[in-house]
């Protein structure tokens, strides 16, 4: 199915000669069915710099921020020529957040200039209509940096500011918090390091931060994030971001696309530096709400206000600078949260997205694009349809639009926002009103509930925690006192013995998932257990290695690895080369790296022969580091002894080739046609396909490469997660033996044609200047080649899909059966199209 993007114009071509020193024009932008982009402004980059920030002043006038330099106000005009532009007197810039709200102009500098990094405000204090004064409201730590402050935003009541700051901004001591005060890093084994980027930066990670109005008194509201660079709040009052991939972890276990995350009071999203981040399913921290992919983030914002239809409306827009794609995400309420779903609204290449201003006084979308010295320039948004909703006119319809809001969320979501009242503050009443929530099927809700509890004398509650009978009671309230100990030593043996007598069999889900990390937790706060104990736990936890849960297993073995238990090595061993990811081959590597005991001769040539397949696989920057930091790691473990029985796989070299997923070998089969097998959609695939072998086939028709699934998988094509929900069967075939027919514009490539003849095919992952960083292959997502700009003679949309044909070539018919009903399943081994 494809998607509703049109282009502007029938053009699909356009000289890059005739546009220097403009941004892209409007003929190559593609934007949703009903609206029309208008090209305001070019910036003259020379003398105006590259827009990063924008906000709109009292007037509707526009105000945006040079990255390198000064101020801008921009009074749009009915067309471009109408548009006028000034420079703002006042010596104040650099500013990647900007908000003009109660008569002032508040900025965050990301940059040495002025008074350094820092929250700062500037006030007309003659009434001129120029800023004339410049105040520094709270300085903030650190070196000058990409990852450092950016978006400020006001509340809904316009008594406080929110201020959002990447990872390489230190949390500036924040007068109050509601995230506990005890955040560590919380892994079982060493950080592999690859290229070492911010190697030394430990939690929290990136920070959401609430002040007043002055900048007098702060409150730290979650962490854990990346690199989120900008924030919006819905009509609920609930924050959501966009943040940021580590591209260099591409291709690895704990690479972890761009996302949109619900903020959440108290919230910890698992960012930890090089290989420690935290995957999605540890629970004391908070999943995405929507995972996009690679990218770079930038600007968010609400439709509120937009002369848009309703569901433009409410949609939250998300700015993708690296990949010039703006994306609207409809959210839902869920529970306690949210869900939601991504749909491209505006995209070209090059098109580097940095802000998002919908005009309190026309309705329009005002768009900015700009950043690292590129071509910078201003849009407008407008829808031309006839559907447009109504937006409330006066006080009492906003009160009443929020009123409706406030009687479509759930009660899970009314629950937590009581609990978070208790969040930063002790209160007796606090333990009592989490504890009923700390059972619940809902995880916000539980976050909430745990949160509250945290903020607790421990004293107050330990007790009760250690005697909980609840299963699910227990494992919160567990979880919070593992984090919550302070180091008191005295409590791993009544935890683990708590955690003793909960009975895994009659866990489900992300249940069975918790207690395993629950069991980790106790292990990095309090210490290892000893000896004796070690025992009773492998003796506990080893027979419970493997279940169906691809992740499960994984923390199972790293637990038991580091419990000194002989028996996983033969269990886990065989999965680096059967796995049928290349993430999950990796991280099976990366846990037994440190297994001392249970190798044998033939256990640890295979081991090692993994080594030479990886030679070939392909990520990000860090790839081939991190590959050898495990190896190196994992040699450390040997005597010279073991080392030199297996002397021929040690000093094997590799052979270079294309990179295959699994061990066994494969032929070819047949060249399939959809013709061949679409006889065979219906009643085969109707109870009798095998998921074990339809997740192996995803892996061997190297699909994991590209694709996320289920959370697993590459990130640079689409996540099929949710494609049982997009296509038929039949749709869904065509689309795998047929990658061309037609090429979804989100994951289309442009050719650039060179003043020399010679073109360049792939997607636009990265810009500086007058340079386009352009990916050719979807399976080497590290592997660039630079195009400038001022070379370009022509672009137009490739024809030819980046997703190679002839993927099923090497699958018997059973095998594309299975396939078809693991992707149908949404990766679900109890759907009923597979033999129980």
């Amino acid at each position: 199915m494809k998607s509703i993007l049109i282009p502007l114009f029938l053009a699909t071509t356009a000289s890059f000669a005739q546009i220097a020193g403009q941004a892209t024009p409007v003929e190559k932008i593609k934007i949703a069915k009903g609206f029309q982009v208008e090209l305001l402004y070019s910036v003259p980059k020379e003398q105006e710099g590259s827009w990063v920030s924008m906000t709109q002043d009292d007037k509707g006038r526009l105000i945006c921020s040079d990255q390198y330099g000064a101020l801008y106000r921009i009074t749009p005009g009915a067309k471009a020529a109408d548009t006028k532009v000034e420079k703002l007197s006042i010596d104040f810039g650099h500013c990647q957040g900007l908000l003009y709200h109660a008569g002032s102009l508040y900025g965050v500098v990301n940059a040495d200039a002025y008074q350094g990094r820092g929250l700062y405000r500037c006030k007309d204090t003659n009434g001129d209509d120029q800023f004339d004064a410049v105040e520094l409201l709270r300085a903030f730590p650190g070196k000058a940096g990409e990852h450092g402050p950016h978006g400020v935003v006001a509340s809904p009541d316009g008594k406080s500011l929110y201020v959002m700051c990447g990872n390489q901004t230190p949390e500036p001591t924040c007068e109050t918090s509601r995230v506990p005060r005890h955040w560590a890093e919380d892994q079982l084994f060493p950080m592999l390091l690859g290229r070492g980027f911010m190697r030394d930066v430990l939690a929290p990670g990136g920070w959401l931060a609430k002040t007043d109005l002055d900048g007098k008194k702060w409150e730290l509201i979650n962490t854990g994030t990346r690199n989120t660079y900008d924030i919006a709040i819905n009509r609920n009052g609930d924050i959501f971001g966009f943040d940021a991939d580590m591209e260099w972890d591409t291709g690895m276990p704990w690479y972890r696309p761009t996302r949109v995350c619900f903020m959440q009071s108290g919230g910890e999203f698992g960012w930890r530096t090089c290989s420690k981040k935290w995957p999605a399913r540890w629970e004391d921290s908070l999943p995405a709400v929507v995972d996009i992919g690679p990218g770079s983030p930038t600007g968010v914002a609400f439709g509120y206000g937009a002369k848009f239809p309703e569901k433009y409306q409410d949609a939250l827009y998300i700015c993708d600078w690296s990949y010039g794609k703006m994306y609207a995400v409809h959210l839902a309420p869920n529970g306690a949260g949210y869900t939601g779903a991504a749909e491209e609204f505006m995209s070209a290449s090059p098109l580097p997205l940095t802000d998002i201003e919908v005009s309190k006084k026309d309705g329009a979308m005002y768009v900015s694009v700009g950043g690292r010295k590129v071509q910078s320039g201003l849009y407008r948004v407008t829808y031309t349809g006839s559907d447009i909703a109504k937006e409330p006119s006066s006080l009492n319809e906003q009160i009443k639009d929020v009123e409706k809001f406030h009687q479509s969320i759930s009660d899970q979501m009314a629950g937590r926002g009581a609990l978070e009242a208790y969040h930063g503050k002790q209160d007796t009443l606090a333990i009592d009103a989490a504890w009923s929530h700390l059972s619940s099927t809902d995880r916000n809700l539980r976050f909430a509930a745990r949160i509250a509890l945290e903020h607790q004398p421990v004293a107050s509650w330990k007790d009760k925690a250690l005697s909980e009978a609840n299963p699910r009671a227990a494992l919160t309230a567990l979880m919070a006192l593992a984090r919550s100990s302070g180091g008191d030593k005295t409590l791993l043996k009544p935890i683990l013995d708590a955690l003793g007598k909960i009975d895994f069999k009659s866990l489900k889900g992300l249940d069975r998932n918790t207690l395993i990390r629950d069991y980790m937790l106790a292990f990095t706060r309090l210490g290892e257990p000893d000896a004796a104990t070690k025992a009773e736990l492998i003796a506990k936890l080893n027979p419970l290695f493997p279940t169906n849960d691809t992740g499960l297993n994984r923390d199972l073995a790293e637990v038991l690895v580091f419990l000194g238990d002989a028996g996983i090595v033969a269990k886990a061993a065989p999965l680096v080369n059967d796995s049928p990811t290349q993430e999950e081959q990796i991280d099976y590597a990366r846990i037994l790296r440190f297994a001392k005991t249970g190798w044998t001769k033939e256990l640890r040539a295979d081991y090692f022969r993994w080594f030479l397949r990886a030679a070939n696989y392909k990520g990000g920057a860090s790839f081939d580091l991190f590959i050898g930091e495990i190896k190196k790691d994992a040699l450390g473990t040997m005597s010279e002894e073991e080392k030199l029985a297996i002397k021929d796989v040690l000093e094997a070299k590799p052979e270079a080739k294309a990179p295959t997923f699994t061990s066994k070998p494969m032929n070819f089969v047949k060249a399939w046609i959809v013709a061949d097998l679409e006889k065979s959609l219906g009643v085969g695939l109707e109870g009798n396909r095998n998921f074990q072998n339809g997740r192996n086939m995803f892996g061997a028709a190297t699909c994991f490469a590209c694709h996320r699934f289920n959370n697993e998988g590459g990130a640079v094509g689409p996540d099929l997660t949710s494609v049982a929900g997009k296509y038929s069967p039949r749709d869904l075939l065509e689309h795998i033996i047929e990658p061309s027919k037609e090429i979804s514009d989100q994951y289309g490539s442009t050719v650039f044609t060179k003043k020399d003849g010679s073109q360049v095919v792939g997607r636009i992952a990265n810009m500086n200047g007058d340079n386009m960083m352009v990916c050719t292959n979807m399976m080497d997502p590290n592997n660039f080649t630079n195009v400038n700009v001022k070379d370009v003679v022509k672009t137009e949309e490739s024809k030819v899909s980046m997703m190679p044909p002839g993927l099923l070539y090497m699958l018997k018919e059973d095998d594309i059966l299975d396939l078809m009903a693991y992707l149908l399943s949404k990766g679900n081994p109890d759907d009923p199209m597979f033999v129980k």
